[in-house]
Parts: structure tokens; sequence; C-alpha cells
């Protein structure tokens, strides 16, 4: 029997301020070049938290320090030419990144580091790759904080109960 049950994709975002700028990535899309917090998807076994750590240390050589939890965010997309819509779940952290590790290459796709103003990146949403880009920059310039533990991830996470037949 097949599961035609809808399944979204769940992704993570690291929201990171420095002395007014915010850290975003630039990488090649179906669409272009485009600009994306850091972000991508969340991997079997793992946490939000550790996934957010581990996919900004791929797209920017920066250690990620999750500090509070920004919020949990939806959005659509569609891409008409491959028969693509797919609605994405994004949980969002802030927190802050150490220095790039200079020996470290950059995942696939991306083609720089980026710090913008919060000016700057609201001139630039013709670029982002999907509006929760500014949407989550947006929260947190206003203010958003909520403590981690507001995630919570079971044990089963990382050991699944087995259950006999």
């Amino acid at each position: 029997m097949t599961d035609l049950r809808w399944k979204p994709n769940v992704t993570v975002a690291a929201i990171v301020e420095d002395r007014g700028c915010y850290l975003l990535i630039e990488e090649v899309t179906p669409e272009g070049l485009c600009l994306n917090n850091p972000a991508g998807h969340l991997d079997p076994g793992e946490s939000p938290e550790q996934a957010v750590v581990r996919e900004t240390l791929e797209e920017t050589a920066c250690v990620f320090t999750p500090q509070h939890f920004l919020g949990l965010y939806m959005a659509r997309f569609l891409r008409p030419a491959r028969g693509e819509d797919v609605t994405y779940v994004r949980l969002a952290y802030s927190g802050t990144v150490g220095e790039p590790d200079p020996g470290r290459a950059l995942d696939d796709g991306i083609v720089r580091r980026v710090w913008m103003t919060l000016d700057e990146v609201r001139a630039s949403a013709a670029r982002h790759r999907s509006p929760l880009v500014l949407r989550c920059i947006e929260d947190h310039a206003a203010g958003r904080r909520h403590p981690l533990e507001v995630v919570t991830v079971d044990p089963t996470l990382l050991a699944p109960e087995v259950k006999a037949p």
C-alpha cells in the first residue's frame, strides 16, 4: 500500500547578528544566485539544535552556538517547471558564530558568507531564497526569543523504541 500522506520538508536556520549586521549565505539555486540564512534539512536521528549547528558549519565554516529558539515558520514553494510543490517547516535559532575556519570548504553551491545590515537585507528581498529569510531576521530584530528548551527532543530520537509485533 502506498503512503499518500503529505510530508513537509523540515529545515533549520541560524539567525546571527553581530554589530548590526546579519549573517547570510549566497548560494547557487535553480532560480539563480540567492541569499539565505545558513539553513538546511534536518537529518534522521538528529535534533533540530544539532542540525542547525551542522548546517551552519557546512555553509559558513563557522561554529554556531544556539542561544535562543526564534520560532517555527512555514512556507510553500512552487516550481512549476519541475512539477514541485514543497512546504517547508523551518525551526529557526538565534545565536553566535566563531571565526571561519580558513581550511574548511563551504558546501557545494555555497558561494560565500555575506554580512548585511537589516536595511540591506530588506533591500535585497528579491534575491532571497524564500520569504522566511527576511521574516526570521525581522523577528530577531524585533526581540523575539524563546528558551532552547521550548523544543523537546525525546531520547527515542537517538535510541528508538522497538515495538514487538
